[in-house]
């Protein structure tokens, strides 16, 4: 799920402060700790090759974030895609695949025992095979 900024409902608009709050963006239920992250990544980053033996092939951890600058593109286990841009909020549930189409920064907030499994797979993928 993404919403851009101007799709997210206003609530409270007074002067010098303007609240938006989208209700049901996402579900956490289940879930310890949260782990605050920012990410810069350079277009043409692609996690298929990352998350191999991962279930599915894919990152199984939600992810709740915000698009600073550029455009990233997700595809889930069933094959279906979705953009996300700057400015834009998003969700991205468990069973995912990122390709980064444009550099981009973005901040996730991630329950932090999955996520971490997820980068410490990552880690050792680039390591490449021990001797």
């Amino acid at each position: 799920m993404r919403v851009a900024k101007g799709d997210v409902d206003v609530q409270m608009e007074i002067p010098g402060a303007v609240l938006r709050q989208r209700m049901d963006f996402g579900d956490a239920t289940g879930f310890g700790r949260i782990s605050g992250e920012y990410f810069s990544l350079s277009s043409g980053v692609d996690t298929v090759p990352l998350f191999e033996g991962l279930v599915d092939g894919a990152c199984q951890c939600p992810h709740w974030g915000f698009v600073l600058r550029g455009r990233i593109t997700t595809t889930n286990v069933r094959g279906e895609q979705e953009t996300v841009n700057a400015d834009d909020l998003f969700y991205w549930p468990p069973g995912h695949n990122v390709h980064v189409d444009a550099d981009a920064e973005i901040i996730m907030f991630s329950p932090q025992r999955e996520h971490s499994h997820v980068i410490n797979h990552m880690i050792e993928k680039v390591k490449g095979p021990q001797p």
